[in-house]
């Protein structure tokens, strides 16, 4: 193993659909927070966030997302799905497993995306938000709409996993597929390789190529969904309204999703937001600056509690 500081031991508890191998700390009483990695991470993006919450008197919660690390599917019959909604009904599956009515949600990339989900569906379960890139929420009805070249140039790999010679590339090696990933959304964060290899031994899961080749294809109009994700997708498409209280956050040194002043995705949050751009953080913000991460979940807590007399977040 590589020798840098691990979320272990491993918890696992069982879903109607997974297995969900997640590391826990801080007090059995004190306020749940699911801390969410994106693709291609894994639950060490929170190594240092982690402790910090759990001093703070949070309940912190960090799960393996499908296909990655020991989170196993039950059954084989299940489709090996990476679609916005398995993942969003994902954490209220882990959520309900865990005996949690209400907890605080946070995460980057398909973390963040699961938050969003979780937050704009069941909004009565979630009691704020912390999310990287604010709404991300996908419109795939608007999938095959260009964006700036500059930007479609970062996502080479949406397209590049669009093809069987991508989906083969993956499969063969999700290390330096990753480290190529990693370079490109985080210019500024001087990763070692031993990072990279902790993170990688998430990328042995069985089923990672499957789900992670289902996610890009789907969200580009190239796969169907699970079928039982249909009425949750109908849903998403409508691009719901995030209620609950919210901190999103930007970095400044995101090589992919240029930091913004939060202004173009203020109409999807109709509850209290606060918004911050995060000096010389990458895409991966909550492993490159634990500090900023840990301390915007924090301040959704305050503006949770800013907020106690209103009634109408889960609306």
């Amino acid at each position: 193993m590589p020798d840098r500081p691990a979320l272990a031991p491993l918890r696992r508890v069982r879903t109607d659909v997974l297995e969900v191998a997640y590391y826990e700390t801080g007090p059995a009483d004190g306020d749940t927070v699911l801390l969410l990695h994106g693709f291609p991470y894994d639950v060490h993006s929170y190594v240092d966030v982690a402790p910090l919450l759990a001093r703070d008197g949070f309940r912190v919660v960090v799960p393996y997302l499908r296909g990655h690390g020991p989170t196993a599917f039950l059954s084989e019959a299940s489709p090996r799905s990476g679609q916005q909604a398995a993942l969003g009904a994902d954490v209220i599956a882990l959520m309900d497993a865990l005996g949690v009515e209400r907890a605080y949600v946070a995460g980057y990339d398909w973390g963040g995306r699961a938050a969003n989900i979780a937050a704009a569906l069941w909004p009565e379960r979630i009691l704020g938000l912390v999310s990287v890139n604010s709404y991300l929420i996908q419109d795939i009805g608007a999938a095959m709409t260009p964006v700036a070249p500059e930007l479609e140039a970062g996502f080479w790999y949406f397209y590049y996993f669009l093809t069987e010679r991508g989906e083969a590339g993956l499969a063969a090696d999700p290390t330096g597929v990753a480290r190529v990933i990693w370079k490109r959304n985080s210019p500024r964060w001087p990763f070692e390789e031993e990072d990279l290899a902790r993170a990688a031994e998430a990328f042995r899961n069985p089923d990672y190529t499957d789900v992670v080749i289902h996610s890009y294809r789907h969200r580009l109009g190239f796969a169907p969904g699970a079928e039982a994700y249909v009425d949750l997708e109908r849903r998403l498409a409508e691009l719901p309204a995030i209620t609950v209280p919210t901190v999103t956050l930007d970095g400044l040194a995101d090589g992919n999703f240029p930091a913004t002043d939060g202004s173009s995705s203020a109409h999807h949050f109709t509850g209290p937001r606060l918004h911050r751009q995060v000096p010389d953080a990458g895409h991966n913000l909550p492993q490159e600056r634990p500090e900023a991460f840990a301390a915007a979940v924090r301040d959704v807590r305050a503006l949770r509690q800013e907020h106690a007399g209103r009634d109408d977040f889960a609306t």
